[in-house]
């Protein structure tokens, strides 16, 4: 039943991708900054994990969506990874421009302490991540270079959204318990500038590879 579950190549270069895209500074690490600001780590926590539950949505939408290519044909699901590859690469294009513009992230040098209730960094954080269409444009393109054709794809998926469910959350979390020197560290935009170059350069190869591999 769990077949498709692989710790292979293709797995570890899942896993080193999502984790360089995890730590890169963006909204998601912006807004449990922001929040374990506003209101402590129990708010930087529950506001990591609402984000990353909404991979899972993102998960299975995605999925969806492979799965009715899948049922045309093989060649079009090969068209589907085609594209994917390509829009990595684009993906990655735009961290390298963004990097040589050096520019951190915008956090607020005062944020007044609150408390709120348990729902809103809940909700702050399922809907920052589920409204963000870039998201489920991202697992569209990006999962199926991960998931075979003979594979379930909606258990892979949501498998491939669990491990970054896990990364993502070791992260922030992390930023979280630190973010009095690591949040305003990472919004410093040489930090930014170095993590974004980083990041493209390894979502260029990857495209590239994935490309050429056809």
């Amino acid at each position: 039943m769990f077949d498709f579950i692989q710790f292979d190549t293709a797995f570890w270069s899942f896993v080193v991708a999502i984790t360089l895209l995890t730590v890169t500074p963006g909204v998601d690490t912006l807004l449990v900054i922001r929040n374990t600001l506003r209101g402590g780590l129990r708010d930087g926590v529950l506001t990591s994990v609402a984000i990353c539950a909404g991979l899972f949505v993102h998960a299975l939408v995605s999925s969806a969506g492979i799965s009715l290519i899948l049922l045309q044909s093989a060649w079009a699901f090969s068209a589907l990874k085609l594209v994917g590859a390509t829009y990595l690469v684009w993906l990655g294009i735009k961290s390298l421009l963004s990097a040589r513009r050096t520019r951190g992230l915008d956090i607020q040098a005062d944020v007044a302490r609150q408390r709120v209730s348990l729902w809103q960094p809940l909700r702050e954080g399922f809907l920052s991540n589920v409204l963000n269409p870039k998201t489920v444009v991202f697992y569209m393109a990006f999962l199926p270079q991960f998931i075979a054709p003979t594979d379930p794809a909606i258990l892979k998926s949501l498998w491939l959204a669990g491990v970054h469910f896990v990364i993502a959350n070791l992260w922030q979390i992390g930023v979280a318990v630190m973010v009095g020197g690591a949040g305003r560290w990472l919004a410093r935009p040489r930090v930014a500038s170095w993590m974004e170059g980083i990041t493209g350069t390894v979502m260029v190869a990857l495209g590239a590879r994935l490309a050429l591999s056809r």
